[in-house]
């Protein structure tokens, strides 16, 4: 695991800068990195990457078909994964979980901030959604080194 300084990171929660009920983390290392970073926790939980979307280059391979001139983000991939053993508890708790499954967490760099990376993920309600959270937050924080 390659290790970090605790300072590298800023802990976000709920940032102003992105819609309510996300949890972020700000760090200086490279998005290259991070992703690397949240590959190997990922699968060090055990857990299988079901897919990787892109949404920066489609954002901005489409931005002149809808109209636009922004570039939102410099890089932007979305990791989705499961994990069978706490979505089983979930809904075992709640059938209607499944719709909080499969899982994702981001990493973003903007233009406006190119020395910084964000990971995060949406939180999740109250109750046995709680157990998602705090894997993913688990998750996030290894990527970073603030584990």
């Amino acid at each position: 695991m390659r290790q970090f300084l605790g300072a590298t990171a800023l802990v976000l929660v709920a940032s102003t800068a992105f819609a309510e009920g996300i949890v972020s983390y700000d760090t200086s290392d490279s998005f290259d990195d991070v992703v690397f970073g949240l590959e190997n926790a990922i699968l060090d939980e055990g857990l299988v990457i079901d897919s990787v979307s892109h949404t920066g280059d489609m954002l901005e391979r489409t931005k002149g078909d809808v109209g636009s001139e922004v570039t939102i983000f410099t890089h932007a991939d979305i990791f989705s994964f499961c994990s069978a053993r706490i979505s089983r508890e979930v809904m075992e708790a709640d059938p209607m979980n499944v719709v909080f499954c499969p899982y994702d967490i981001f990493v973003i760099v903007r233009p406006d901030t190119p020395d910084t990376t964000t990971i995060g993920f949406r939180s999740y309600p109250d109750g046995e959604m709680k157990k998602v959270e705090a894997l993913l937050d688990g998750i996030a924080r290894a990527a970073i080194g603030l584990e």
